[in-house]
């Protein structure tokens, strides 16, 4: 299935690459195509990914302002703790995003249905 063309006319592993390098696409991909099941769920797991971990960046970048603001009116240097946790947190995510979405476009382009985690049972069950 995976070398069955797409709706944009290209083969389903290329289509499934470029939609995990290029979000947008992934967003248009799950709206368009219809009959390729390989590239629609390659799509809509590239865009689960990068939402999921958005919300991750904003919950950890609020919880770390909080905590920051009431930590360094006790103790700055505990202050500066909380602010270099949260940063690595946020580095963490980061890596997390960039792995997930290198690593989904390596194997979509091999033609491989592999599940990142998390999203993956959701992805193949939406498709």
């Amino acid at each position: 299935m995976q070398n069955q063309k797409s709706a944009i006319g290209m083969d389903g592993n290329i289509t499934a690459l470029i939609g995990y390098i290029v979000g947008i696409v992934a967003l248009v991909l799950i709206f368009i195509e219809k009959d390729n099941k390989f590239v629609r769920f390659h799509a809509l797991q590239s865009v689960l990914w990068s939402v999921g971990i958005g919300v991750g960046f904003f919950v950890v970048v609020i919880i770390g302002m909080i905590l920051g603001i009431i930590v360094s009116m006790v103790s700055s240097t505990l202050g500066s703790i909380v602010w270099g946790i949260t940063a690595l947190l946020y580095l963490g995510l980061f890596l997390a995003l960039f792995g997930g979405l290198v690593y989904g476009a390596i194997k979509s382009y091999g033609g491989e249905m592999v599940k990142l985690p998390f999203v993956g049972n959701l992805a193949e069950k939406w498709v």
